[in-house]
């Protein structure tokens, strides 16, 4: 069974042209994952908000890129498919650009990068104190697999 991507903007923010090209990716690397029957929200929105997020959830006091909230329940919709609600993956559009300066690539790609690093947050992967480095090949196995996934998704396009 297909998985399900509920993707949005945050109400004070337009919808970017490439919004629709979220849900395709998304399936695609859920694919690769082989996950089966989960149902995952994505919210983008500016700065402001997941700074706000991250302060009340992680009392850190700063914008960050990505946020994920693993749920974990499960319900049965009404045609008798049962699904995971895995959770929900928050995306700064304003981090994308700055990250793609920092790590050296384009938007496209630092926003594939944030996509595939919340899906596997919400699938009880972490990678502690590690972050991705411009030029410094990751380590623990959420990173590497993160890194592998993006590889073979190398020729997707949502942005461009």
């Amino acid at each position: 069974m297909p998985d399900r991507f509920l993707v949005s903007v945050n109400e004070d923010i337009s919808e970017p042209e490439w919004f629709f090209k979220v849900e395709p990716f998304l399936q695609k690397a859920a694919s690769i994952l082989k996950y089966d029957g989960e149902e995952i929200s994505v919210l983008f929105c500016n700065n402001q908000f997941i700074r706000e997020l991250n302060k009340q959830y992680r009392g850190i006091d700063s914008a960050t890129d990505v946020l994920s909230f693993e749920s974990g329940d499960s319900y049965v919709d009404e045609d008798g498919n049962e699904w995971l609600n895995a959770g929900d993956i928050v995306i700064s559009l304003d981090m994308i650009g700055e990250n793609a300066r920092y790590f050296g690539n384009d938007e496209n790609d630092e926003l594939k990068r944030l996509l595939v690093h919340g899906l596997l947050h919400l699938n009880g992967m972490d990678h502690g104190e590690e972050h991705i480095e411009n030029g410094k090949q990751p380590v623990c196995e959420m990173l590497v697999l993160q890194e592998k996934i993006l590889e073979s998704l190398s020729g997707e396009k949502i942005i461009g």
